[in-house]
């Protein structure tokens, strides 16, 4: 299976199953297009056709001939031979075993505060509260979590837990006695915290940036872009803007961490379809590591993005990476767009690529009175409770279901291009629009397809530098 597509003046074939990329001429893309669905006799008599009319004269150095052809034919062939073109699919009988497959716990999402101080018009969380009712996690519930996490991760090294929310420097307190009290579990049990912190910023200190930038590897920063944006959506409780409150202190602490291990990370709705402008002003505000999401919401919700709102959200796409390749990295200013990042060398093992983020295996939620969910986005349903840092997970059945949640158990992944980039997608965002995990949010797919079409271009151009 081949995708091609064209992007940026290059025209690119990727294949699917190899993960090989090639930019090829007008001919060969041409030819391509019809190889497996027409005869090479038929695919000559065509291609001669058409290079012969007047609007392609000039396109090459001599005319389009049957030997031209046959030389692309060769190339084409070649190519199939070396494995890096119109390769088998050798992964669909790997997932037949995804059920009795042995996972290990991994990551944990830590919802520190079930309470908020903003009040986002978006939040899935419902300003912190997650269908429940306002909390903030002890430090016994936390300390259990961690146990729970390090009994259940095998021989693995490296941990992940996110400290999360609400808003978790709402119990930063307990923050601090939860990293203390990981850093000598890691001793006692040979294992390695990363730990993450996910803030709207109102709290931010000195104390807290002092402290993140010793213990958290990672820091994400919520902010939607320009000023009149992020204050239409993320107000304070009493309505008004955290814009000003926020930015100083995310500029503070990005510069403080040498503009690494963090992210700013905003989400863009049917209000702001010309979210290229929030990223290049985040850049223009000096941060070089910048996330901006397409916000996920029922579609009676005014912010919600629409059908049409599709192909204005994807030509945005294109002039961010227009902008990045041409005018950002011509004048010094270089910023990483979270979704433009792709490996094509090596990337995620086969599993990840099939089933994605372990949500329900590998990655749970864990709620301020202790409860695990397969992730925070299903915090709050009691249908995924999957059990609590006492009794660990005793709901396998729903377990279960995660485990053979992969792409191949996706109807509409089956024959998708960029299934081994998006793993399947979201497994909350299939459920909330289908009532199925793996179901598909159509939208979610097509802005995700041309994120990858985008990424895999400005891979192509840095190798063509390179080459030149």
């Amino acid at each position: 299976m081949i995708h091609q597509y064209k992007s940026n003046g290059y025209n690119i074939v990727l294949d699917v199953n190899s993960g090989s990329v090639h930019v090829v001429d007008d001919l060969v893309y041409d030819i391509l297009a019809l190889y497996e669905t027409e005869t090479k006799e038929a695919i000559v008599k065509k291609m001669l056709e058409k290079y012969q009319q007047p609007i392609y004269a000039g396109l090459y150095e001599e005319p389009i001939s049957e030997s031209l052809i046959q030389e692309a034919f060769e190339e084409i062939e070649q190519l199939k031979e070396e494995g890096t073109l119109f390769t088998e699919d050798t992964y669909r009988d790997y997932v037949f075993d995804f059920k009795s497959r042995k996972t290990v716990v991994k990551a944990l999402c830590l919802h520190i505060a079930h309470d908020c101080n903003l009040g986002c018009k978006y939040c899935f969380a419902e300003e912190g509260e997650y269908k429940g009712r306002r909390a903030l996690m002890s430090y016994e519930v936390g300390k259990k979590a961690l146990d729970f996490l390090i009994a259940n991760s095998g021989t693995r090294r490296n941990l992940e837990v996110d400290f999360f929310g609400g808003e978790p420097t709402m119990n930063f307190e307990v923050v601090k006695q939860l990293v203390a009290y990981g850093r000598e579990q890691e001793k006692l049990h040979d294992k390695n915290f990363r730990f993450t912190l996910t803030t709207n910023g109102l709290l931010l200190n000195d104390e807290i940036m002092e402290f993140a930038n010793k213990e958290m590897s990672n820091v994400v920063l919520s902010l939607d872009g320009r000023k009149e944006v992020n204050d239409k959506m993320r107000p304070t409780r009493n309505g008004k803007g955290s814009y000003d409150i926020i930015v100083p202190k995310f500029q503070k602490l990005a510069d403080s961490r040498n503009q690494t291990n963090y992210y700013v990370r905003g989400t863009f709705t049917h209000y702001n379809t010309d979210f290229s402008e929030d990223v290049l002003h985040m850049a223009d505000l000096g941060f070089e590591q910048i996330s901006v999401e397409p916000v996920v919401a029922p579609p009676e919700e005014g912010y919600a993005l629409t059908e049409e709102d599709v192909a204005v959200v994807c030509s945005q796409y294109d002039k961010l990476a227009q902008e990045m390749i041409y005018r950002r990295k011509k004048d010094g200013k270089c910023f990483n767009f979270f979704h433009f990042m792709i490996d094509l060398t090596g990337g995620p093992c086969v599993a990840k690529r099939l089933s994605g983020c372990g949500s329900g295996t590998e990655y749970l939620a864990v709620t301020p009175w202790g409860d695990l969910y397969p992730c925070h986005q299903f915090v709050g349903n009691e249908d995924f409770l999957l059990g609590n840092v006492d009794d660990g997970i005793t709901n396998t059945e729903v377990q279960n279901q995660f485990k053979l949640c992969n792409v191949y158990a996706k109807e509409s992944c089956k024959d998708c291009f960029a299934r081994f980039y998006c793993s399947g997608g979201c497994a909350a965002n299939a459920f909330n629009f289908t009532g199925d995990i793996n179901g598909a949010y159509e939208i979610g797919c097509e802005l995700q397809k041309k994120r990858i079409e985008c990424a895999i271009m400005l891979k192509v151009e840095e190798a063509m530098e390179k080459n030149e």
